[in-house]
């Protein structure tokens, strides 16, 4: 016997709502794309517009998801139940309104867009202090209102089709197999929850840097639903880790970092940029490898006192190579890690750079190097949209990211996907593919073996007995594999390979502060640039990775950012971020400062626990101006959009 459509009468209707909402959106799309296809050039694949597309249904979609959800449970009630006509009038009204809501903000999007290149925001309703100003702006200019004609077109469609949907379906309810229909009810519910998570994937929902999938910017946000980017943005701005820090003026902040990077033209659009020419620049041919390591404290190293050999061929690699054994990280999470070391800027408190609702384009590594005739590729073990790395690099210049996605599926071994060995015997193919195209590379890798859920291959046998020492062996294990491999390749002599932690392990914590968290190794390492070690003991960050390596290669770049050149330059103090405190530390001295002000200074070099705080007042003044500065200068650049 035929099943009787009757049956999923709730999922007939709601499905019917979903594919006309879903119409009007790309309706509206299609217009921002005609409204831009000047954007659009012949070197543009068709495949990329219409993934475009389609990523942009997997967007509304979600935001579908979100307004059907209460109606669907009253259609199940009114199926199963009551047959009450209330609920059928409250769904579609509630329908009506909240759709015809979401309509009219991609509506206003379209010209949003021409005017901002962006997707529609909350900062849409921050251009003046006036709302009335606002609308007389927008009153007075034509091109505006032809906007009105394609949301009004489409609300009076919505509102049609909707009715006869919802009223004229036949809606007769049966009393058979109730326990089959609720089950089919529970499990198209259970389709709607993963349609509004927009993934499958068990480490990220959907981010608008998913929408990110190609080098053309236009695409990338053509995929986005403006209420999507509208709910994210207002949602972000709410949250007191994005609150924009004010530790000084802006002035006086400027004034100090100028001073302190020694700029000596002052660049009004750009305050703090310095040209880095150099008369004896070799040609720009040396292939960049930057290795992320996963929780890499200098603590667990040999060279700096560990005693259980966990990490013998990192340690190698630090004397044979240029090392700075005073090298800290921006911050304490992995996002903090990747972000500071491409793009030298500090961490900021809480605040998270990479998953803002707005993407910002930044000068980084990639973007420099591109503009040198460098190919860019980025490798990480997991998912790609965890931290909305992807979408952040992709919008930031790098060609390509390597992800769980790109892996056999039987080598994803954990929620962090493959193993470090793997991730880099997967990757030397890849580099030898772009070292034939002729022109060098630069690629970025991310370890995450160092980070619990642990995984370690049957082949890797390590000699201590602790798990968490052994996934370090393991970690300096894959490093060893690494350069062995590369070792082999062409392209190996003529590669500089920058060693870096993300961040370190609170191992210790003799203060407030847990310094093996941000001291870590930092590593430059080229057979035929760099003949014989050499260990420097001045001050580094995270932040001077990228300034560095393009001082070391004497290739000119425009450093807009607040790192410095390590191999010609110095800084007094390092200064260092852990969400709720920074530290800021020279070869003897560590001052703590809290958000509520309180902190201490402490002679770190000989662990001596005395606060010093009020015995040296000129140091805490000194050192806490150098730190606020940098941070305030930061803030200022990223409030004005001069990065």
């Amino acid at each position: 016997m035929m099943w009787n459509l009757k049956n999923t009468w709730n999922i007939i209707v709601t499905t019917k709502i979903y594919l006309l909402a879903l119409a009007i959106f790309s309706f509206f799309r299609v217009i921002l794309f005609a409204n831009e296809i000047d954007r659009i050039d012949h070197t543009v694949p068709v495949s990329d517009i219409l993934y475009s597309f389609i990523m942009g249904i997997r967007f509304d979609i979600v935001i579908s998801g979100y307004i059907i959800l209460l109606p669907y449970l009253l259609f199940t009630i009114y199926h199963l139940f009551f047959r009450v006509h209330i609920f059928k009038k409250i769904s579609f009204y509630w329908l009506f309104i909240f759709f015809s809501l979401a309509f009219l903000v991609a509506s206003a999007d379209i010209p949003y867009f021409k005017q901002f290149f962006a997707r529609f925001s909350v900062t849409a309703f921050e251009w003046a202090d006036s709302p009335a100003f606002v609308l007389k702006m927008i009153a007075e200019e034509p091109r505006y209102w032809l906007y009105i004609i394609p949301y009004i077109f489409s609300i009076v469609l919505f509102y049609k089709v909707l009715r006869k949907i919802v009223y004229t379906e036949n809606n007769e309810p049966t009393k058979r197999k109730l326990w089959l229909k609720s089950s089919l009810s529970l499990l198209f519910l259970f389709i709607i929850f993963i349609g509004i998570r927009g993934r499958l994937d068990e480490k990220s929902p959907i981010r608008i840097g998913t929408a990110y999938f190609c080098n053309n910017p236009f695409l990338n946000q053509l995929g986005l639903n403006p209420n999507f980017t509208l709910i994210r943005s207002f949602l972000d701005q709410m949250k007191e880790e994005n609150k924009p820090i004010v530790l000084m003026e802006d002035s006086l902040a400027l004034a100090n970092v100028q001073k302190y990077l020694n700029v000596k033209s002052i660049n009004g659009e750009f305050p703090i940029q310095r040209t880095q020419q150099d008369i004896d620049s070799i040609p720009d041919s040396t292939n960049i490898v930057i290795v992320i390591m996963e929780s890499m404290s200098a603590a667990k190293m040999g060279l700096h006192g560990n005693k259980d050999n966990l990490t013998p061929f990192l340690d190698s690699m630090a004397r044979s190579g240029y090392y700075f054994e005073n090298a800290y990280t921006a911050g304490i999470h992995t996002f903090n890690g990747i972000f500071s070391t491409i793009f030298s800027y500090p961490a900021l408190f809480k605040q998270h750079p990479m998953k803002e609702s707005a993407i910002h384009k930044y000068h980084g590594i990639a973007t420099a190097t591109k503009k040198r005739g460098y190919s860019s590729i980025y490798f990480t073990t997991h998912d790609g949209q965890f931290d909305n790395v992807e979408g952040f690099l992709l919008a930031n210049d790098f060609e390509k990211v390597i992800s769980k996605k790109d892996y056999p599926a039987d080598k994803v071994k954990t929620t962090l996907g493959v193993p470090d060995d793997f991730m880099f015997e997967f990757a030397i193919p890849v580099l030898n593919k772009l070292h034939q195209k002729g022109k060098p590379f630069l690629s970025v890798f991310m370890t995450a073996s160092d980070h619990g859920p642990y995984y370690i291959p049957e082949y890797f046998q390590p000699k201590n007995t602790e798990i968490k020492k052994q996934i370090v062996e393991y970690a300096d294990f894959s490093l060893k594999k690494f350069i062995e491999l590369s070792s082999l390749q062409p392209w190996y002599q003529n590669t500089l390979f920058v060693f870096i932690a993300d961040h370190g392990a609170p191992l210790s914590a003799l203060y407030d502060l847990s310094l093996d968290y941000n001291h870590a190794p930092l590593i430059f390492y080229q057979p035929n640039l760099i003949p014989e070690g050499k260990v420097f003991s001045k001050m580094a960050g995270q932040i001077d990775v990228y300034p560095s390596i393009m001082g070391l290669l004497k290739i000119p770049f425009d450093n807009n950012t607040l790192g410095i050149n390590l191999f010609n330059e110095e800084r007094p103090y390092i200064y260092f971020n852990a969400d709720d405190k920074y530290g800021v530390i020279d070869q003897t001295w560590l001052l703590i400062v809290k958000r509520d002000h309180t902190g201490g200074l402490y002679k770190y070099s000989e662990k001596d626990l005395t606060n010093y705080e009020k015995q040296y007042p000129a140091m805490v003044k000194q050192m806490k101006e150098y730190a606020e500065s940098n941070l305030q200068t930061f803030q200022y650049l990223v409030k004005k959009q001069k990065i």
